[in-house]
């Protein structure tokens, strides 16, 4: 298993919910937290990669793990998975919003509906599904972490983006929304916003699988999913008055959202 780090245990007994949890950032949020001594609930369609996930980081690390299969699309399935967590995993210490897909690139006027649907059930409606879920375990404790995974498609639109952008979009205003409506509970809700991230599926998805198309990354030198898992559990780990809102977090040869310097790896 690679970014393997040593065993932390400062956050013992606390646990981290992870959507999307089997591959890219979900993966390496996986990784970095269970090093950091949290227990896991690991939540992805596919349960047998999930299942090998979690085997893997109990061989590394002194950690308890809970695995769910689950849609973040189906609201009554997530709505269920919530409700029959046993008592001992009830007490959500953060929610980490990651299950999130781009599908397509092409213009507007020739854009694929399915496509659009399934990008706009996943990444707003799966993200409202899963908060509006956690949201009742976390208010009786009066504490809590929740981290909005986004893009920087979000705030900056780019050419046969607009769905995606779109979406992205909207996690920010709903993590503006319910970091407004939740200050006085005590829970915190916060956003990273990334750039090009190498090791991930995104641009296998968006591509519908083409190698040749999703070889977007190898004439430069992009983030890591393991740059994004360092950075969220940095800004989760703050003091509990602290309260890092936003990230905005690029390779040093992507600026913008469509520039970046292809001209090897620095």
């Amino acid at each position: 298993m690679q970014n393997l780090l040593p065993f932390d245990n400062q956050n013992q007994g606390k646990i981290a919910c992870i959507t999307g949890a089997n591959s890219g950032i979900g993966l390496a949020c996986a990784r970095y937290f269970a090093s950091k001594g949290f227990n896991l609930i690991l939540m992805a369609r596919r349960i047998e990669k999930l299942e090998e996930v979690a085997n893997q980081l109990k061989s590394f690390y002194p950690v308890e793990i809970y695995t769910v299969s689950l849609d973040v699309r189906d609201e009554m399935q997530v709505s269920q998975v919530f409700k029959n967590l046993p008592e001992s995993w009830k007490k959500l210490d953060v929610l980490i919003n990651n299950a999130g897909k781009a599908k397509g690139f092409a213009p507007f006027q020739d854009g694929n509906l399915f496509h659009w649907e399934e990008m706009i059930d996943t990444n707003v409606k799966g993200l409202i599904y899963v908060s509006r879920s956690v949201i009742p375990l976390m208010l009786p404790h009066k504490s809590g972490f929740i981290l909005n995974i986004g893009s920087i498609a979000g705030r900056q639109t780019y050419p046969n983006g607009n769905v995606y952008c779109a979406s992205k979009a909207a996690v920010q205003a709903l993590t503006e929304g319910m970091r407004i409506d939740l200050h006085s509970h005590n829970i915190r809700v916060a956003s990273i916003s990334p750039g090009h991230v190498e090791d991930t599926d995104f641009a296998m998805v968006r591509f519908d699988g083409d190698k040749e198309k999703a070889n977007i990354y190898s004439d430069f030198n992009p983030l890591t999913a393991f740059d994004i898992a360092e950075t969220i559990y940095f800004m989760v780990s703050r003091p509990a008055h602290v309260n890092i809102q936003d990230v905005i977090i690029m390779s040093t040869q992507q600026p913008t959202a469509t520039i970046v310097n292809r001209n090897g790896r620095k």
